[in-house]
């Protein structure tokens, strides 16, 4: 006979490279995870999985009881989220992917004081380079992405505007002066910011006849890292292009001016995907809910 444990062993076992790194996940032993897996076999009469080197390998029965076991499991998951909603409690794991500057800065402290609210709640943040190539793993809720998105073909929802900028240090701006012109550019230092697969040397700019052009410029510095760069352009090393969330505070203050103001980059908005492979739970949407509410526009 099976049970509900025995059902989230295999899957765990299902999705994990080796059983080593199944140990690892599961919190116990390799030898503890063979263990487990041939009493399974033994108790089934069948061979679940493949043995050897190499990444494990799903037999055909041990393929088709996981197909079986993550429908069952999703229904216990979905019932278990059902019950909670009805209870209005806000509790159970909660996995947010990010971008790393958006999501240090402003997605982390909101996700904190949610899970400060409400003390079941197992909250979970991943912060990369390329959020939209790291939700194929299947294992998050909500994703933050700042900027334009492909055809993805499920559930978005805006959390607030975001218009990008160049900006650079009015201690750049006395010493060598600002472009008036898109083509006056490449006289100037230029950094741009590598977070993703995204061309970060063109940019597209609308020119305050509407006209379009689309700028090649050739960046003197960079990094992967927004707010290192956005430090940069503070320290003065030259032009960069940058989110509104991001400088509008220094726009504010005097620490940094705009580049060609009168011509515009297009937006950037601020949206949160939900995984459709995820049951819709009730501290899903109060999370969304609570991050519309804080993140919100950027300061003028």
């Amino acid at each position: 006979m099976l049970d509900i444990s025995d059902l989230r062993f295999l899957t765990a076992l299902s999705a994990a490279p080796s059983l080593a790194a199944a140990a690892r996940g599961l919190n116990v032993t390799p030898p503890a995870v063979s263990q487990r897996l041939s009493l399974l076999e033994d108790r089934l009469r069948l061979r679940l999985i493949e043995r050897g080197r190499g990444p494990l390998r799903l037999t055909a029965e041990g393929a088709h009881l996981v197909d079986r076991a993550q429908v069952i499991l999703d229904e216990v998951d979905g019932l278990t989220e059902e019950m909670s909603a009805r209870a209005g409690r806000i509790e159970g794991p909660l996995h947010v992917i990010a971008p790393f500057g958006f999501g240090r800065l402003r997605v982390a402290p909101v996700l904190a004081r949610f899970g400060s609210d409400h003390p079941g709640l197992r909250p979970g943040l991943s912060l990369s380079e390329d959020p939209v190539s790291a939700m194929n793993d299947g294992l998050w809720d909500v994703l933050i992405h700042v900027g334009r998105l492909p055809d993805l073909r499920i559930t978005q929802r805006k959390l607030a505007p975001n218009r990008r900028f160049l900006v650079a240090s009015r201690a750049y701006a006395e010493r060598f002066g600002l472009p008036t012109r898109p083509d006056e550019v490449s006289a100037h230092r230029v950094g741009v910011v590598r977070e993703n697969r995204a061309d970060a040397t063109l940019w597209p700019l609308t020119g305050p006849d509407g006209a379009e052009t689309h700028l090649r410029v050739q960046p003197v510095f960079a990094c992967n890292d927004g707010e290192v760069l956005r430090r940069w352009a503070l320290d003065g090393f030259g032009i960069v292009e940058r989110s509104e969330w991001s400088v509008a505070d220094d726009l504010s203050k005097g620490r940094l001016v705009r580049v060609l103001p009168d011509w515009s980059l297009p937006d950037a908005d601020i949206v949160a995907l939900l995984n459709p492979r995820t049951v819709r739970s009730l501290r899903i949407d109060r999370f969304v809910d609570r991050l519309a509410a804080e993140v919100g526009p950027p300061a003028a």
